[in-house]
């Protein structure tokens, strides 16, 4: 189960569709595509920690929009790779962090903040949970398994918070955005149990139903 619903993620490609067209046509690399989205992360990030809230809204979900770009450019222009879904990969895992160092950043600084220290806290847990949520998948297709459940992934954690960010800003005392770390971080953490439960299922329960099927050929 996911947050964002498989049809909305269908209309969204429908319209960006010709955006993908007109790269393609003009010959950017994908590797370039996801070197800018980081840019924009970063961005973000620096205008989270600044206290330009709804600036930072903007371009996460900016960054959010080109990095569906790269690997649609990659798969019609044929150039998909190991190479680049590593870089992919990599450079998320960066914004993930980045973001909510940014978020953090102005908790600590920004004047008038309710329950700071928990603020602070709950976008230390954010960027653990975030990053094991990405881990999981990524320990689990080493191993051969595919691990693509779970009700909050990164496409949820960037509109959660960039359209929070983007429609309501921080709220008074910052209390919005401190919510929605909380609320993503519960959801993350969540997502992880999900996808302990599913490699279990397809390892740990297959070789438990092999062994019930091998005593019941025996008797």
């Amino acid at each position: 189960m996911k947050l964002v619903p498989p049809g909305l993620e269908r209309g969204f490609f429908a319209i960006v569709n010709p955006f993908i067209g007109g790269l393609v046509r003009m010959g950017v690399r994908p590797n370039t595509i996801t070197t800018i989205g980081l840019g924009l992360v970063i961005a973000s990030a620096v205008a989270f920690g600044m206290g330009s809230i709804k600036l930072g809204g903007f371009l996460l979900l900016l960054s959010g929009l080109v990095d569906t770009f790269d690997g649609a450019v990659a798969r019609r222009t044929g150039a998909t790779s190991k190479f680049g879904a590593f870089y992919d990969s990599t450079l998320d895992r960066i914004g993930d962090g980045a973001t909510f160092i940014g978020i953090g950043l102005y908790f600590m600084t920004a004047p008038d903040i309710a329950y700071r220290n928990v603020a602070v806290v709950l976008c230390m847990v954010a960027i653990v949970t975030s990053l094991v949520v990405s881990y999981t998948r990524a320990r689990a297709e080493g191993l051969g398994l595919e691990c693509r459940v779970g009700i909050a992934q990164r496409a949820e954690r960037i509109v959660g918070i960039g359209g929070a960010a983007l429609i309501v800003g921080p709220g008074p005392g910052g209390l919005v955005l401190s919510s929605i770390v909380a609320v993503l971080s519960l959801l993350s953490a969540i997502t992880i149990g999900q996808r302990i439960i599913h490699i279990y299922s397809i390892t740990e329960g297959a070789r438990s139903r092999e062994g019930r099927d091998d005593v019941a050929e025996a008797l």
